[in-house]
């Protein structure tokens, strides 16, 4: 099957399209932003949150940027917000993430800023609101190769989670070409597998500058993901001359299951309240 039919095919693992969306709710995701997110399908997840995060932090002067895989738009808004005077490229290829997406965009006055491309990150050098190079580039890969776990009934969560169109291989391969030489890429991952990133990103001409470990509370025993920021190679040698790429952690709750003070400080980062 010809390169293009295969990735047009839906995965043979993957569950049909529901017809509706169903039952949405209308979410605060910033002081100014808001995020229609279906009930009982995908949403958006601490993932997002963190990923933009670190993006902001690493570009906070990026003018144009480009975010893989958007889904329903969450790290899009995250940093249309602290990023006033930055455009964006958004790719997305299921079906119900794009209508959402959609609307998220229109319902926040951002149809100005944002270029929509409903298709397959895999194409994305090909596709035409995409010429050119991006100082910022992010994207929240799905973790899970399709076999190796149950997947949901729901095409739109299991799309999020199951690497039917590619895992972060596949974001790092469609980031390298259209990153700008001194840009940075920020994408989450499995924390238990850091070579996928890591090694990935090297054949590709891609170097890990800083690695972020998410811990879901003070007393776990493991990270629940990593966040990575990458840059061209030659780019990250120069600035290796005089600091090694950094690792740190992110805990979300303290030992007693309280909100961290990490994760208050995230929420008003973004211009939301404290909610412990």
């Amino acid at each position: 099957m010809p390169d293009d039919e295969r990735r047009s095919t839906p995965h043979p693992s993957a569950p049909p399209e529901p017809a509706e969306l169903g039952e949405l709710t209308d979410d605060a995701i910033t002081g100014s932003f808001r995020i229609l997110q279906r009930k009982h399908g995908h949403r958006y997840s601490l993932d997002d949150v963190i990923t933009a995060f670190v993006a902001a932090r690493a570009m906070p002067g990026a003018k144009r940027c480009l975010d893989l895989g958007t889904g329903i738009g969450s790290v899009l808004l995250m940093l249309a917000y602290k990023l006033p005077d930055a455009r964006f490229a958004v790719v997305e290829a299921q079906t119900n993430s794009f209508r959402l997406l959609q609307d998220n965009v229109a319902r926040n006055d951002l149809s100005a800023r944002v270029e929509l491309v409903n298709g397959d990150l895999r194409d994305a050098v090909g596709l035409s609101p995409l010429d050119g190079v991006f100082e910022l580039v992010t994207g929240t890969p799905p973790y899970v190769p399709p076999g190796q776990a149950t997947p949901s009934t729901d095409a739109q969560r299991a799309y999020a989670r199951q690497e039917y169109r590619g895992g972060v291989e596949s974001y790092l391969s469609a980031a390298a070409p259209v990153l700008a030489a001194e840009g940075k890429l920020v994408v989450c991952a499995d924390a238990r597998f850091p070579e996928r990133v890591v090694g990935f990103g090297r054949s590709v001409g891609l170097s890990v500058i800083d690695r972020l470990e998410i811990i879901p509370r003070a007393d776990a025993k493991a990270p629940l993901f990593s966040v990575f920021t990458l840059m061209h190679t030659h780019a990250a040698s120069a600035l290796f001359v005089h600091e090694p790429p950094r690792e740190a952690s992110w805990v979300a709750r303290n030992a007693d299951g309280a909100r961290s003070q990490a994760y208050l400080d995230l929420r008003a980062f973004f211009g939301l309240a404290a909610r412990f």
